[in-house]
């Protein structure tokens, strides 16, 4: 009687939890996923502090590539391509950051909301390649260059444009102001400030396609692109996407993953949903759908959370490694869940694109 009634209890549980997966399987079954390969430690401050980060690919060593990461609160980090940190400086409230790599320098820019600067650190190619082999890279504490701005400065996202060459632009926190800038014979020099519609922070600037795509936060909740080719008179934009399309809450981090040299994605984080959103690339930037990052399964590879809430986030489509073959995509985590780690702080995940070509069958686009 007493194995009969064991039997009879285990069989409910086992029907009980199976239940329960599937239940749970279809609520997340609106939008397919991905895991993470690699994260990166936590970041010293508690809180929202990680933010936005940005990749240097070593074309000489791919796999010898660096990640760039803020603390807006404190400074900038530097990972490896396995989330290892090889660097930091504390270098106040760097909200932002973005490189470009022209010949044999990377310029690395960065939103200083402690002191209302464009900071631009100019470093030679080698420098980092050297120390990203000896596992031992961080930002200068002193930038290259640094120039004010004449607003409350938030993103910031770089470009090399045919016309004007190395650009920089600056959004406003609280504002709708957006500052145009670019670097020509050793200066910094601001070009233009256009008015966004609402507050602004992430961006990304096609250099092949002269666009700007702008994530407009808060109030109108959009996705913007412009057309630099309509330069000085920005007031005319498409609008890619908005709340009353395929996104929730406020739209974040937006990055490029090339295929050519036309052709790609743009790829939104969609922060009120916790989901990430792709559009073509060209005009007029369809929309191609939307994936998920969720907890990896610890039974196959190191365990890594899901992500959730991302601010900032950046993608390359370079082969670093039999990992990354198909490019990477690092995203910033609003809450960073592990077993030996403090929960009130952030971190940064590491993407295998190629997972997200694979659930969304990318192939056909």
């Amino acid at each position: 009687m007493i194995s009969y009634i064991l039997d009879s209890v285990l069989r409910f549980l086992l029907c009980t939890t199976i239940l329960i997966f599937f239940i749970a399987l279809a609520s997340c079954s609106d939008y397919p996923s991905v895991t993470s390969v690699y994260e990166t430690p936590e970041v010293d401050t508690k809180g929202d502090a990680a933010d936005d980060p940005a990749i240097w690919t070593n074309l000489d060593s791919p796999n010898n590539s660096l990640i760039f990461g803020t603390d807006k609160r404190a400074g900038v980090y530097v990972y490896d391509l396995k989330g290892s940190k090889v660097g930091y400086t504390a270098l106040g409230e760097i909200n932002n950051i973005d490189l470009r790599i022209i010949e044999s320098e990377t310029y690395i820019v960065g939103s200083n909301r402690t002191d209302q600067t464009i900071d631009l650190w100019i470093v030679k190619n080698e420098d980092l390649k050297v120390g990203a082999s000896d596992k031992n890279f961080s930002l200068n504490q002193s930038p290259s260059l640094s120039e004010s701005t004449d607003v409350n400065v938030y993103g910031i996202c770089a470009g090399f444009d045919k016309e004007f060459g190395l650009i920089f632009f600056a959004t406003e926190d609280e504002g709708p102001s957006i500052e145009m800038w670019n670097y020509r014979n050793g200066s910094m020099q601001r070009l233009l400030t256009f008015d966004n519609g609402g507050e602004s922070e992430g961006c990304v600037y096609d250099d092949e396609h002269r666009t700007l795509f702008i994530s407009e936060e808060e109030t109108n909740g959009v996705l913007k692109a412009y057309d630099l080719m309509a330069y000085p008179d920005l007031s005319n934009y498409k609008v890619v996407d908005s709340r009353e399309g395929n996104i929730g809450g406020d739209p974040e981090g937006v990055a490029l993953y090339k295929t050519s040299s036309v052709a790609g994605y743009i790829i939104l984080s969609s922060q009120g949903d916790s989901k990430f959103n792709l559009y073509r690339r060209q005009a007029p930037y369809q929309y191609i759908g939307s994936f998920m990052i969720t907890d990896s399964d610890r039974l196959f590879r190191e365990y890594v959370d899901g992500v959730s809430e991302t601010d900032g986030i950046d993608a390359v489509n370079f082969s670093f490694n039999s990992t990354f073959d198909s490019g990477l995509l690092v995203v910033q985590d609003d809450k960073n869940d592990c077993d030996n780690c403090d929960e009130k702080r952030q971190n940064f995940k590491y993407i295998d694109f190629k997972d997200v070509e694979q659930v969304l069958n990318l192939t056909t686009f």
